[in-house]
C-alpha cells in the first residue's frame, strides 16, 4: 500500500473520537517496531521524522527504510516532517515524497507565523501534500525544540480560528499544557481541556494535534535508572489524560520520548545482565520489541485506533 496523507485518517478519527499515533523515528529498529505494532493492531499510523532525525540517519536512508516498511504492510501509513523550521526543509521533504509536513512558526509573531505557514501551504497543496501548523508555545527540550517554561504560551482559541482561516493549514498543533522532553510537569499533571473544547468549538472540522505528549512511562524510567541510567524526576502526561484528549477531539498525538525510553531501557538491561554481549543484534532485537510493545499499548489502550485501518 502506498504512503497516504493524513486527510482521510483524521476525518475518520474526528467522526469516531479517537486519535492517530504519530511516532518519531531515527533508525531501522524504531521504524520496524512501530509498523509491526500498528499492523498487528490494524491501526493507521503516522511515521514522523524531525530535522535532527534526518540529519542523523541521512535523508535517503530514512526515506528508503520507510519505503521498505510501506512495502511490507497493508495499513495506512503517512510520512510526516515533524517541526519543520523553514520553507526550505518543508519543500525538500515534499519534493522527496513526504505526504505531510509541519511548519513550526510558533516562535514567530502571529503575522510572521501566518505568512510562513501560508507559503508552505500553497506549495504543499499544489503537490497534494497536507500541512500541520502550530500556534502557542510548548515548553521543554527535544531535538531542535527548546522553549523555557516561562516562555510557554497557551493557545488562544480566537487566534487559532483566525490563524486557520488565514493560512488554510490542514491541522493545527495547540498548546494546552503538554511539553517536550521527559520532564513535562514539576507538580501535578494538568491539561487545559477547557482550551481544547473552545478550540474545537471554533474549528470543528480542523484536526487538532498534541505535541509533547509522551507518558514518560514510569516503568521504563525505573528500568533505565535500575540499569545505570540517571533520569530522576521524569514525569509525562498520564495515559488517562491522553485518552480523554482523544475522545474530546484531538486527532493526532505525538510520541517520541517514550520510544527513546523503551529502547534505552531495554539496551541498558542487556548490557547490565549480559556484559559479554557485543553483537548489536543481541541488544537491538529486544530494543525493537520494547518499541513495538510501547506502540501497541498506545494504539490499543490510549489512542483507541485499533482496528481503524
Amino acid at each position: 500500500m502506498p504512503l497516504v496523507t493524513t486527510k482521510e485518517m483524521f476525518e475518520k478519527s474526528m467522526k469516531e473520537h479517537y486519535a492517530i499515533g504519530a511516532f518519531n523515528v531515527n533508525n531501522m529498529e524504531i521504524i520496524q517496531g512501530i509498523v509491526e505494532a500498528a499492523q498487528e493492531e490494524n491501526s493507521p499510523v503516522i511515521i514522523q521524522a524531525s530535522e535532527s532525525a534526518i540529519k542523523y540517519a541521512g535523508f535517503v536512508y530514512l526515506k528508503k527504510m520507510i519505503e521498505a516498511a510501506v512495502e511490507t504492510t497493508t495499513i495506512p501509513i503517512a510520512l510526516h516532517l515533524d517541526h519543520g523550521a523553514s520553507f526550505e526543509i518543508c519543500k525538500k521533504c515534499i519534493d522527496a515524497g513526504f505526504t505531510s509536513v509541519m511548519i513550526d512558526g510558533s516562535k514567530l509573531s502571529f503575522e510572521e507565523n501566518v505568512n510562513l505557514t501560508k507559503q508552505v501551504v500553497e506549495y504543499a497543496h499544489s503537490k497534494g501534500v497536507v500541512v500541520e501548523a502550530e500556534i502557542g508555545k510548548l515548553a521543554g527540550i527535544e531535538d531542535d525544540v527548546n522553549v523555557a517554561s516561562d516562555e510557554a504560551i497557551y493557545t488562544d482559541p480566537e487566534q487559532a480560528k483566525e490563524f486557520v482561516d488565514k493560512t488554510g493549514c490542514d491541522s493545527l498543533a495547540i498548546a494546552i499544557g503538554t511539553s517536550h522532553g521527559a520532564y513535562k510537569f514539576k507538580g501535578e499533571a494538568k491539561l487545559r481541556f477547557d482550551i481544547l473544547e473552545k478550540v474545537k468549538e471554533k474549528l470543528p472540522n480542523t484536526p487538532i494535534v498534541l505535541h509533547g505528549a509522551s507518558t514518560v512511562i514510569p516503568q521504563l524510567v525505573n528500568m533505565c535508572n535500575e540499569y545505570g541510567g540517571n533520569i530522576p524526576g521524569a514525569k509525562g502526561v498520564p495515559d488517562e489524560m491522553l485518552r480523554e484528549a482523544s475522545v474530546r477531539g484531538v486527532s493526532k498525538i505525538n510520541v517520541d520520548t517514550d520510544l527513546r525510553l523503551a529502547m534505552t531501557a531495554s539496551i541498558r538491561k542487556v548490557f547490565a545482565e549480559e556484559p559479554e554481549v557485543f553483537d548489536p543484534r543481541k541488544y537491538l532485537t529486544p530494543a525493537r520489541h520494547a518499541i513495538k510493545e510501547t506502540v501497541r499499548h498506545k494504539i490499543k489502550n490510549v489512542f483507541g485506533s485499533s482496528n481503524k485501518a
